[in-house]
């Protein structure tokens, strides 16, 4: 395995570690006041856009990187 290839999918591994923490850090719970009055308040779950759209990019580059890993190490696969 080459070096660049490790590299690659060390990159790869860390952008997917980035990925899950942004969609795990996407939703937070907030109170909503209620329409009608005498009508209890509830809950809903908010999540940012910001968050999601980081976890799908970080997981778009995970994949590449990792499809480029993989072909590298099988175009060389005694590479010292």
């Amino acid at each position: 395995m080459t070096v660049r290839a490790t590299v690659e999918l060390v990159v790869a591994a860390a952008a997917l570690v980035g990925s899950v923490l942004c969609w795990l850090s996407a939703p937070s719970t907030i109170v909503v006041p209620p329409v009608l009055e005498g009508e209890p308040q509830t809950t809903s779950v908010q999540y940012s856009a910001p968050l999601i759209g980081l976890s799908l990019l970080l997981a778009a580059v995970a994949g590449v990187l990792i499809v480029l890993a993989v072909a590298r190490i099988r175009r060389h696969p005694a590479a010292k």
